[in-house]
């Protein structure tokens, strides 16, 4: 992997706040996971700060953010709230927050139909085609059905949106303060996660499209089966680091903030065709079902929390290998999905 430049090798301790370029803090708050820290940047606007994304959305967090509110930041103005996608570790407090503050929500739209679709139909998780989507693809009866009721808790821990937003579009400027920030959308691990920079100051807030030493999720779900989420993600590294300069700070939503940004892009393309490569070579001699090749592309020990994102992304990568037919589906007597490497 190459040697990163991490200008800030050690974060903020979670609710507390660290300087990471002129008019630009760095905060961190905690996540009841194996990643266990979100961050979360103030961007100077004006006479206050605007705030990037807002953490998940549960007690430890709202006392964090009420003591930041009672101390740090008390008498210090909030101008509103960007977050970059839906997912409930950076949109959970979005709600919460702009209710606490009077601040008004800028996200993309997807983001904001996306999270509010989650919150109309809160057990969608438990319906039969959620359990189907996995028993159909090799998991047992047992495991699909925890999956619908315990596997994906995190996404009800969002707190209900605000009734209006105002949708941040690929190619806009944004001015927050005295920075210009073009806008730029990303999707593989989220549609239409939002991305700022700002070329004047070099600094490329990138949410969890580029982090430095874990590759972030890009995951196929029950909504959209077919789908070719690492696609997308593939073609958006490649926008990145063709459109974005290599020396800028890149700020990221999780991990260390660095410096190296076109390497990074370029890992991770290679990390996802050295999967496909595993991929492959496993179903050279049989087909195999895509719970029989998560441990294929993930060699650690999963919970049933991790499983889920696994075997998400996992089919992630056979759907992308299915689109360049180096794959074929084989779907024998018992209706179970089987790839072979065509």
């Amino acid at each position: 992997m190459t040697n990163y430049r991490f200008p800030y090798p050690e974060p903020p301790a979670n609710g507390a706040l660290l300087e990471v370029a002129p008019g630009v803090l760095w905060l961190r708050m905690p996540l009841p996971y194996r990643l266990d820290h979100i961050n979360i940047y103030l961007i100077a606007d004006g006479d206050g700060w605007c705030v990037l994304d807002a953490g998940i959305h549960d007690d430890r967090t709202i006392e964090l953010w009420k003591a930041l509110l009672a101390g740090p930041l008390a008498g210090t103005r909030l101008t509103r709230l960007i977050v970059t996608h839906h997912h409930p570790d950076h949109i959970g407090m979005a709600g919460w927050l702009c209710r606490e503050t009077g601040v008004p929500l800028l996200t993309s739209q997807t983001a904001y139909l996306a999270c509010a679709n989650l919150a109309l139909d809160p057990e969608s998780v438990k319906n039969r085609q959620f359990h189907d989507f996995y028993t159909n693809h090799g998991v047992s009866n047992e495991v699909a059905d925890l999956m619908g009721t315990n596997g994906l808790n995190y996404l009800r821990m969002v707190s209900a949106l605000p009734n209006s937003f105002l949708r941040l579009v690929s190619g806009d400027t944004l001015l927050v303060g005295k920075r210009r920030f073009r806008i730029f959308t990303g999707d593989g691990h989220a549609p239409e996660q939002v991305m700022l920079y700002c070329d004047e100051d070099r600094l490329f807030f990138c949410a969890d499209q580029v982090i430095a030493k874990i590759s972030p999720n890009v995951a196929v779900w029950p909504s959209e089966p077919d789908g070719d989420p690492l696609g997308h993600f593939l073609r958006t590294a490649r926008e990145i680091r063709d459109n974005v300069p290599d020396n800028a700070l890149v700020l990221p939503g999780h991990q260390l903030p660095f410096r190296g940004l076109h390497a990074r892009c370029n890992e991770l393309l290679e990390h996802h065709e050295r999967r496909c490569d595993l991929i492959r070579e496993a179903t050279l001699d049989r087909p195999m079902t895509a719970n029989e090749l998560v441990p294929v592309i993930f060699h650690r020990e999963l919970d049933l929390h991790q499983f889920g994102f696994a075997f998400s992304e996992t089919l992630a990568h056979v759907n992308r290998m299915l689109r360049r037919a180096e794959l074929a589906k084989v779907i024998v007597g018992d209706g179970v999905a089987r790839y072979r490497t065509s």
